[in-house]
Formats: C-alpha cells, structure tokens, sequence
C-alpha cells in the first residue's frame, strides 16, 4: 500500500528519472522518490494546466531496475 502522503512527497521532492514527451495521454514523467521507511515509489504523473494528473504509484520491481532504481535493467 503506498499512501497519500508517500505520492505526495515523492511529487515534491522526488527527482524526474524518465521523460514522455511523446506519450499518447499527453507529456508526463516518470519520478523516483522514498516513502516510508525509506522504500523507493516511482510516480508516473502528466502536468496539466490546471492541475497534475497522477496516472500511477508503484513500488519498483528490483528485478526490473538497477540498485538506486533509475534505470531499467536490460534484458
């Protein structure tokens, strides 16, 4: 479960780690912050005019991303 809080603070201080400026739902990114207990959540968000649009919160999968959780592993 990640809560409110944990999205909240990961929108605010979180660093961006990829870049959709492309994406069919319009631009967004992809933010990499700590949550409680110092876990890593990545937040996929998409800046509107009026407002941020969170699309999705998730814990990485450590099999899917290197140790700081930055980069993708490669297959």
């Amino acid at each position: 479960m990640i809560t409110t809080a944990e999205v909240r603070h990961v929108i605010e201080h979180g660093e961006i780690i990829e870049d959709y400026p492309e994406d069919a739902r319009g631009h967004s990114c992809l933010l990499l912050g700590r949550g409680d207990s110092n876990r890593p959540i990545h937040v996929v968000c998409a800046p509107k005019v009026d407002y941020l649009a969170v699309i999705t919160a998730y814990i990485p999968d450590e099999k899917e991303w290197d140790s700081d959780f930055r980069m993708r592993r490669r297959p």
